[in-house]
């Protein structure tokens, strides 16, 4: 039986927040690049990204583990 929509939302969402943190974590004054310079190369506003995409993969993934242990079982 296919999963549902929600189901590939959550891994979708979860691999996306996944990626953007690890990005973070190595290319940390990407912000930067557009000019806006919010936390004056400090780095500071680059690791609350990392920690925010980071809960929003974990999240995501958690939810998406609930549907798939959810799904019906064909008989």
């Amino acid at each position: 039986m296919p999963m549902r929509r929600r189901f590939w939302f959550e891994t979708t969402t979860a691999a996306l927040a996944g990626v953007l943190a690890l990005i973070t974590v190595f290319w940390r004054d990407w912000i930067e690049i557009t000019g806006w310079d919010p936390d004056r190369h400090s780095g500071a506003l680059e690791w609350w990204v990392v920690a925010v995409l980071a809960a929003i993969a974990l999240g995501s993934a958690l939810l998406a583990r609930g549907e798939w242990r959810s799904r019906p079982v064909p008989a």
